[in-house]
């Protein structure tokens, strides 16, 4: 038997992520002025891929925003693509499939008080196959790009839903095969 402890790095990598945040969520700030996050995200998502690229299960998510560029204080579209957030998360793979630990960019522009959209760009690491022996995506090199695309609806000033879809590969600059791996899903969002 054959231990892969990558994967076994990276699964509790995304398990201690997990932890941490909400760790630190219950321990609260010392000012009330002060806040780690921007806003908190918890989701889940599915595989959209079809064949022997699709992967079982549902995906767990949790995402973490950070705004260290003044998002929250840019009016209008033009201003607020200029100052994106930074994301930092997880989806936690079930029935054997990768777990994600990704982190990047994050442009949110409003339409109005409650609808809104959102891409995303940046990295992932993973825990799948890299050229497969089994079903599920071959995915070349454990580091890959990562992208989002999202449309939301705000309830009040701190919750919103967002459905989300997302693509992870490499983009042919590694060798090996480049299935990717594409999830949708939904999140439920509190901004702080």
């Amino acid at each position: 038997m054959r231990v892969d402890f990558g994967r076994i790095a990276l699964r509790f990598l995304s398990i201690a992520s997990v932890a941490g945040i909400a760790g630190l969520l219950l321990a609260g700030s010392a000012n009330a002025g002060e806040q780690i996050f921007d806003e908190l995200r918890f989701g889940v998502s599915a595989s959209v891929q079809s064949g022997h690229s699709r992967e079982d299960g549902v995906f767990p998510e949790i995402t973490a925003l950070f705004d260290p560029f003044g998002y929250d204080t840019a009016v209008g579209w033009q201003q607020q693509l200029l100052h994106p957030r930074v994301h930092l998360g997880t989806s936690i793979g079930t029935s054997g499939e990768a777990t994600q630990f990704f982190t990047g960019f994050t442009w949110t522009v409003d339409f109005n008080e409650k609808l809104f959209a959102e891409a995303g760009f940046g990295g992932v690491i993973h825990t799948g196959d890299l050229e497969g022996d089994d079903d599920g995506p071959e995915l070349g090199c454990r580091v890959l790009f990562h992208e989002y695309l999202g449309a939301g609806y705000r309830f009040n000033a701190h919750w919103n839903v967002m459905a989300q879809i997302a693509h992870s590969s490499h983009a042919n600059l590694c060798d090996g095969p480049n299935d990717g791996m594409t999830r949708a899903g939904l999140q439920v969002g509190y901004k702080f």
